[in-house]
């Protein structure tokens, strides 16, 4: 239902509303969330130009949320991907419901409604509530180390 990209925007912004008023450097927010740096890049210019995220430079720089997680609603982030896709036509083409959708469109339709109306009522402080003991995000250490370990020569054992 939802694009990969909006997926990822959830992601970060996520991160992002857990990290406070710390800036989080792009390697941080990649290896916390799981998004390809080159695509988090992106999604990250698409959050500045929303206004929701801030980029600071320099020595202690990154990247801060701007606005509050409890002013800040699922669909505010998801809409940064593009807009909801709503069924206003038949997607099969057929003439005959040129004018008006069919029982099966239209009722996929009203999920779609109210899947937006739940997005728009959702904040992110909701979604990141309790984060802290469930740690939905892997700290930048334990993916450093993992990448370390990775790159070892494994010891072959004696038999």
């Amino acid at each position: 239902m939802l694009s990969q990209s909006a997926e990822y925007l959830l992601r970060v912004v996520g991160f992002l509303a857990c990290a406070g008023d710390k800036p989080a450097t792009t390697e941080q927010i990649a290896a916390a969330t799981l998004v390809p740096p080159g695509y988090l890049a992106k999604l990250l210019q698409g959050l500045v130009r929303a206004g929701m995220v801030d980029s600071r430079r320099g020595l202690h720089g990154g990247f801060v949320l701007l606005r509050s997680p409890h002013e800040l609603s699922v669909y505010d982030v998801i809409s940064v991907a593009g807009p909801l896709q709503r069924i206003r036509s038949c997607p099969l083409g057929l003439e005959s419901h040129k004018t008006r959708l069919c029982p099966l469109h239209r009722r996929l339709d009203q999920v779609m409604a109210r899947a937006e109306e739940a997005f728009r009522s959702w904040t992110i402080a909701e979604l990141i509530e309790g984060t802290a003991q469930s740690r939905p995000f892997r700290s930048p250490q334990t993916a450093a180390l993992r990448k370390a370990r990775s790159r070892r020569p494994r010891r072959r054992g004696a038999s």
